[in-house]
């Protein structure tokens, strides 16, 4: 047995189809997706992960402490960001100084790397390639990683509240009468679609919509990627209510204003309508828990009046930021903010940094709502003494408060005449008030007083944000 022969088994990662003695007695034992047996007495407790997905996944798992490097594009979570970074177009000796037990690859970086692939298993590494091609693969996929991490039983839990998610956006979007039409743009280059059974071809069909490019075929084999050109969504305009494109480092759609200038695409229904919609690919083609989240941005974007619903928050209860982020991207129609740079969190902002609250974790029910508000510039943060930032998502949200956000959001010209206030003075932002009273958005108490640090309630943010158009 030749040397990288053995270092292999020692490593629990045997040669393609190579049966060992080790197989059925391993703790953990299966074939991955490159074909290579895979043998583990215990889990991985070092674990790089060279794929973003994996890494994601790692953390949804409860895994994240085990992850000690990633791939330069593993920025979900922000957590996961400041690790070590390797590129499997660079130097394996980076990797091999790290000492890890496995590192976790798919096959594009097989084919991409194999001499990077390689010098791992030469170096005695367990290198495991995973990945699910379609949505019916995804279980088994999670259920390898979990096997992996030793986190089987969450993943089961994981995988359930998967399950139940997808089925619940079905449930909803299926009262829907209007069954919406989509074209669902994958690249700009030839306005290039997704195939068939391709996780955002499910993902359209998940949430209440029918794809456009019903039957399209995949390039290659295994891509979810296929051809469909400008000709034809020209030839099936009308018929295009809701217009998706696709956005990230794999895949790039065009943006709102791309595709609105381009020649003959006034006159798709969608286009004309203003319902053209950017989704991040890391939401609706990666394959992490997250894709249920983009299902629901999808179902967003088709039915608005049934999924950013607020009739639960109609109360005339004070409203906390918590509360207000929620209804300003329901009642507005925000699409959630995802980064989409690898290069996020190398770069220096004065504004807010993407999933670094202190008291706003990424896996909170609120993240995606908060994160989008806040990123919108609607909703107001902190950085505290110890230079961290906060939400502070239990606190209040004042009348004033509410005033900017509303003045922000909408077009409101200043009036002739002005409305007198008794309490100008007290307020911060006093052109707004002044405006926004003057244009009937606030009423005054029977003093003639804004009271602009008077809480608000759900009821009062409702009719608010109503007069944002």
């Amino acid at each position: 047995m030749c040397l990288a022969a053995l270092f292999s088994v020692f490593a629990g990662c045997t040669a393609k189809n190579d049966e060992t003695e080790t197989e059925g007695k391993a703790a953990i034992s299966f074939v991955d997706d490159d074909g290579y047996q895979i043998n583990l007495g215990a889990p991985a407790k070092k674990i790089i992960s060279m794929y973003s997905a994996h890494t994601e996944n790692l953390y949804a798992l409860g895994a994240g402490e085990q992850v000690i490097g990633g791939h330069t594009t593993c920025i979900f979570p922000a957590e996961a960001a400041p690790k070590a970074t390797y590129d499997y177009q660079g130097d394996p000796e980076y990797v091999i100084a790290a000492e890890p037990d496995l590192v976790l690859i798919r096959p594009r970086i097989s084919r991409a790397a194999p001499e990077f692939v390689e010098s791992l298993r030469n170096a005695g590494i367990t290198v495991v390639s995973l990945y699910p091609n379609t949505l019916d693969a995804f279980p088994d996929y999670i259920n390898k990683l979990a096997a992996l991490a030793g986190k089987e039983e969450k993943a089961e839990e994981l995988l359930k509240v998967f399950d139940a998610g997808l089925n619940e956006i079905s449930d909803l979007t299926s009262k829907a009468e209007d069954k919406q039409t989509v074209f669902f743009e994958s690249t700009e280059v030839n306005i290039r679609t997704v195939a068939e059974g391709s996780m955002p071809d499910m993902a359209i069909k998940f949430a209440g919509g029918k794809n456009i490019a019903q039957g399209a075929l995949p390039m290659t084999e295994g891509s979810s990627i296929a051809e469909f050109g400008a000709e034809r969504v020209l030839e099936n305009g009308e018929g295009i209510d809701v217009y998706v494109s696709q956005r990230g480092a794999m895949n790039a759609g065009g943006n709102l204003q791309s595709i609105s200038e381009r020649p003959g695409f006034d006159t798709v229904s969608a286009v004309k309508n203003g319902r053209v919609y950017v989704i991040n690919e890391k939401l609706i083609s990666s394959p992490t828990f997250r894709y249920v989240k983009g299902v629901n941005e999808l179902a967003r974007f088709m039915y608005p009046e049934i999924m950013d619903d607020v009739s639960a928050y109609i109360s005339d209860e004070p409203a906390t930021k918590r509360d207000f982020a929620n209804l300003i991207t329901r009642c507005l129609h925000i699409p959630v903010y995802v980064p989409s740079s690898s290069k996020y969190y190398l770069e220096n902002r004065d504004t807010h940094t993407y999933g670094m609250f202190e008291d706003i974790h990424w896996y909170d029910h609120d993240f995606d709502y908060i994160e989008t508000a806040v990123y919108s510039g609607y909703v107001s943060w902190r950085k505290g003494e110890d230079g961290k930032e906060y939400f502070d998502p239990d606190s209040g949200v004042t009348r004033e408060g509410l005033a900017k956000t509303v003045f922000i959001a909408g077009d409101f010209s200043a009036k002739e005449a002005n409305t007198a206030i008794s309490d100008l003075g007290k307020c911060g932002n006093k052109r707004i008030v002044q405006i926004l009273v003057d244009n009937g958005v606030f009423e005054l108490d029977e003093n003639g007083s804004f009271l602009p640090d008077k809480q608000v309630t759900h009821n009062e943010i409702i009719q608010a944000l109503r007069f944002v158009k």
